[in-house]
């Protein structure tokens, strides 16, 4: 069944296993699609399966091509036409793709680890669930891509555009995105503790639980960005931008923010126990009135920390005493066979 020139060094060994596999080879090795790859062009309705690894696809239009439960390992495929094409149960794990065109491709249980898709297109992609740790992704372009769940732990980002991306819960531990623009991307409960985050652009970013703990992220860029409930303990953000940022509830413990802009942030609940913001700038006492500090918080000339366990917390005590002290005033009502004992139980949960 080999029909394909050898000067392709494109060889497929079908599945034995599964009739889905099986198809997927036949179709690749059909005359029609062999002759297609002496001009460097392959059929959109083609399917890959089984095995190629290593092989040598470099500026193929594939655009529209299915790689079913196929292993690509170790394959070229630099500069390859591969918009619109489907990555379904793949292993393209060491493969060069760098410079290749994957445009609104949809990936689906796809590996890309170790990869090379070094100053590649993946705008719009679907890359839901996707393996790319350890890929080099230098200058990748993920803007406007679905990347819920992706793996990109200790990835080479630098210089990325994941504008507008939705990372929802994906992993970012340990990769280097330095000068990367993340603006406007959605990424909450995203991952990105340990990350080299430098220059980097989070402008507008929605990051609501995200994790940046122990990150490198001097002078980066967080203006107008949504960080509530963030973690950014024992990270270095030195000369970064909060301002407009939301930090209700962040913690901000340990971390260090010299130079850090933080005017017209919002930092009520955050906690920021430990944390250096002596150097900071825009801070205001009322800002840190509402924050949560220890005694080991330091702060600017002139303002004052304030203290958990203190005045914030009685007055809230206060106020659930009172909360309960109206309603006892009224039991005589629910007394009355007309009222339904089980609204009462509703109505004390509620209080």
């Amino acid at each position: 069944m080999d029909a394909v020139s050898s000067k392709d060094r494109y060889r497929v060994k079908p599945a034995l296993s599964g009739l889905l596999l099986g198809l997927a080879a036949a179709a690749a090795l059909a005359p029609s699609a062999a002759s297609a790859f002496g001009d460097k062009e392959v059929s959109r309705s083609t399917q890959f399966g089984g095995s190629c690894p290593k092989c040598e696809l470099s500026g193929r239009k594939l655009s529209g091509a299915r790689f079913i439960g196929a292993n690509f390992q170790g394959a070229a495929l630099v500069g390859s036409d591969l918009r619109s094409a489907r990555f379904h149960g793949s292993n393209f794990g060491e493969a060069d793709l760098s410079r290749a065109d994957l445009s609104d491709a949809e990936m689906t249980g796809a590996n890309f680890s170790r990869a090379n898709l070094s100053n590649s297109r993946l705008r719009a992609a679907e890359v839901h669930g996707v393996q790319f740790v350890h890929a080099n992704m230098s200058r990748v372009d993920l803007s406007d891509a679905s990347a819920a769940g992706a793996n990109f732990s200790n990835a080479s980002m630098g210089g990325a555009s994941l504008r507008a991306a939705e990372a929802h819960g994906s992993m970012f531990n340990d990769a280097d995105l330095t000068r990367a623009d993340l603006s406007d991307i959605e990424a909450p409960r995203a991952n990105f503790s340990r990350a080299r985050l430098a220059h980097a652009k989070f402008r507008a970013a929605e990051l609501q639980g995200a994790n940046f703990s122990g990150v490198d992220a001097v002078r980066a860029d967080f203006q107008d960005a949504e960080l509530q409930g963030a973690k950014l303990s024992g990270g270095r953000f030195d000369h970064a931008s909060f301002r407009a940022a939301e930090l209700q509830g962040a913690n901000l413990s340990g971390a260090s923010f010299d130079g850090a802009n933080f005017h017209d942030a919002e930092l009520r609940r955050a906690h920021i126990g430990g944390a250096d913001l002596s150097r900071a700038k825009g801070l205001h006492q009322g800002q840190l009135d509402e924050a949560c500090a220890d005694s080991r918080t330091r702060v600017p000339a002139g303002l004052a920390p304030k203290m958990c366990g203190g005045g914030p917390v009685r007055i809230l005590i206060k106020r659930k005493e009172r909360a309960h002290a109206a309603p006892p005033a009224a039991p005589a009502p629910p007394a009355a066979p007309a009222m339904p004992a089980p609204r009462f139980f509703i109505a004390a949960g509620d209080e």
